[in-house]
């Protein structure tokens, strides 16, 4: 890596630990229960449950219900938590501090964020990837995310999750929600707002 590349990625993972440091209680450096939460229903799965399933092909305890009630074979869910995302860290952590980035995670934090501290969902997302990226040399997991989590409760929310499952019923539709939405906002933002960044008419 390129000295200049590394100073850029000692920058970004600086800024992003000390901004989760600010808004987040002292905790592990890795996600340890996935907490799904609808009003006072709460339910915990361990995220080595998680491990366990994407290492072995097996599920077990609740998560092992939780795939039988929804007719989920554990193998295929194996396979997608061992899926991997190949992205250049660097350009990452820049676009995640963008205003595109910032609308793509504040889409994502209404889902999943660090368990009574929904206010610290994007500085969570943010350093979970790029730490994440940085373990996995530039390749990002399911698994990976979760481990490189800066709580070890992670809170997933019902209501929110059901919602992207509604308007999402297939891969293609849910990475529109996740991407054409906030782009859609901030076009009509700046369209509202008269931003510089909108297109200018030329002069009659």
């Amino acid at each position: 890596m390129a000295p200049r590349k590394r100073q850029r990625l000692v920058a970004a993972l600086a800024s992003a630990g000390l901004l989760a440091s600010a808004l987040l209680p002292p905790a592990s450096q890795a996600a340890e229960n996935l907490v799904f939460v609808s009003g006072a229903f709460r339910r915990s799965i361990p995220v080595a449950d998680l491990e366990y399933l994407a290492n072995t092909g097996n599920a077990r305890g609740l998560l092992a219900d939780v795939m039988a009630f929804a007719k989920q074979k554990p193998a295929d869910m194996a396979k997608l938590l061992r899926s991997e995302l190949s992205l250049p860290v660097v350009l990452t952590s820049r676009l995640l501090n963008t205003r595109i980035g910032e609308a793509l995670l504040a889409r994502v934090a209404q889902i999943i964020y660090p368990l009574k501290a929904s206010r610290a969902g994007i500085p969570a997302l943010r350093a979970s990837v790029i730490n994440g990226l940085v373990a996995g040399n530039g390749k990002l997991s399911a698994v990976g995310f979760l481990q490189a989590y800066p709580v070890d409760e992670l809170e997933v929310s019902i209501p929110a999750l059901l919602e992207v499952i509604r308007k999402a019923s297939s891969i293609s539709q849910l990475v529109t929600y996740f991407t054409d939405s906030p782009l859609d906002g901030l076009r009509g933002g700046a369209e509202a707002g008269g931003s510089a960044e909108a297109p200018q008419k030329p002069a009659p």
